[in-house]
């Protein structure tokens, strides 16, 4: 086998944009392609678990907040070149809910094999760039800015980062 042909990973989840105040409800990602990065509450689903349920379940494992209404935005595609899961390409497809209304509070996630979310925090779209968010951030913000934005996003050459830096404050 050459070792230089591209190689493919598909991965698919959902995902919850809760903006208020102006600042989204960010995660602290400690695992995956978007690793030391602020990325969407969410994730992939469970076997025979809805869309719906999959967001309640991550959202509510990952920021500690019990989402009580929501709207289906729809699907957005995320084309990524990079390293991650030993392949050269990763294809993320992402359904985004438009989280309405939570209850409880935000507390910091319990600890499990497959958990990826070390805390959660606000930001604001000053806040946010390419070397601290996960495209899925950055495609929220958009969204939030002009509902009809693209829903495709390529990105050549993704970095998976190693380690935390100051920057992200995690």
């Amino acid at each position: 086998m050459n070792t230089n042909e591209p190689t493919f990973h598909r991965a698919f989840g959902t995902y919850g944009i809760y903006y208020n105040e102006g600042k989204l409800l960010v995660i602290h990602k400690q695992g995956g392609p978007y690793t030391y990065r602020y990325d969407l509450p969410g994730g992939s689903l469970e076997d025979f678990e809805t869309l719906p349920d999959a967001l309640n379940r991550e959202f509510q494992e990952e920021t500690g907040l019990t989402v009580r209404s929501k709207r289906l935005i729809g699907a957005f595609e995320f084309s990524v070149q990079s390293d991650w899961h030993r392949a050269s390409h990763l294809h993320h497809i992402g359904v985004f809910f438009h989280v309405l209304e939570v209850d409880g509070e935000q507390s910091v996630p319990e600890i499990f094999f497959g958990q990826d979310s070390v805390g959660s925090s606000w930001r604001s779209r000053a806040e946010v760039n390419t070397s601290n968010a996960s495209p899925l951030v950055l495609k929220a913000f958009d969204y939030l800015e002009n509902p009809e934005t693209d829903k495709l996003t390529r990105i050549q050459d993704w970095v998976v980062r190693q380690e935390a830096t100051p920057c992200t404050g995690m």
